[in-house]
């Protein structure tokens, strides 16, 4: 298997022009980054964004008794630190690594120059945050409305869609974590769709066995997210 980490991997960065990507190339930076590394803490203005590569990073919403849930998971197919180039600079969520791997880094200023040059790059980029307050807002109505099986579901195809292997790196209370929920039941969700073998789960992996079991048995919640990302950001996109 090819273990080398190109930023055309990354599929906003993939979609540029060549002219647009030249300019930003060199400031490109290729960062490990582990399981529970926060790449964006609230309040604290980002001094880099991140292209994830082959990780996952979750947005998380935190609360003053210290709990949290997740509000959208961000893999290869976008970009961590949109507040950057938003214009608001800082934001009250964190951005922790949910699933680890690599990225590549580079200076906000950088990213601001080539945003505010009005071109294929601040286009794509508006794209990809509409996809992303899609994704948040779906979360929101998933969260209130269905079920915990049905979130879980929906959090499990959502990660798979971002890495390129069916095996998922996850412990119970992480995922907990993030859904906002109880570990006791995230233990029996995954233990019921582990009896319908559509997972099998040991000591913190999750093996998806059966994706289009997965499919079927989540809410509507995923296609409406996964629809609206391939719409605005198709693999050739016109800029």
């Amino acid at each position: 298997m090819c273990t080398t980490k190109e930023p055309s991997q990354n599929q906003l960065l993939a979609a540029l022009p060549e002219s647009e990507f030249a300019r930003i190339n060199g400031g490109l930076e290729l960062v490990p980054l582990a399981l529970g590394d926060s790449v964006c803490e609230p309040y604290t203005e980002m001094r880099h964004v991140y292209f994830p590569v082959d990780c996952i990073v979750s947005l998380l919403c935190l609360m003053e008794d210290g709990k949290s849930a997740e509000i959208a998971v961000v893999g290869n197919e976008g970009i961590v630190g949109v507040s950057l180039f938003m214009g608001g600079e800082t934001t009250p969520s964190r951005a922790v690594v949910q699933s680890a791997g690599h990225a590549y880094r580079l200076k906000g200023s950088t990213l601001k120059n080539e945003f505010y040059r009005a071109g294929p790059m601040q286009r794509l980029l508006l794209r990809y945050t509409q996809a992303l307050l899609t994704q948040m807002a779906q979360t929101a109505v998933c969260n209130r409305h269905h079920s915990l099986d049905q979130q879980l579901c929906r959090w499990l195809l959502l990660s798979h869609d971002r890495l390129q292997t069916d095996e998922l790196v996850m412990t119970q209370e992480l995922i907990a974590n993030m859904l906002g929920v109880r570990r006791e039941g995230v233990t029996e969700a995954a233990g019921q769709l582990q009896k319908a073998g559509l997972i099998k789960y040991h000591r913190g992996h999750i093996t998806i066995t059966q994706r289009a079991g997965l499919e079927a048995r989540t809410c509507e919640c995923y296609s409406v997210v996964k629809k609206e990302y391939d719409r605005l950001l198709p693999a050739t996109v016109a800029l």
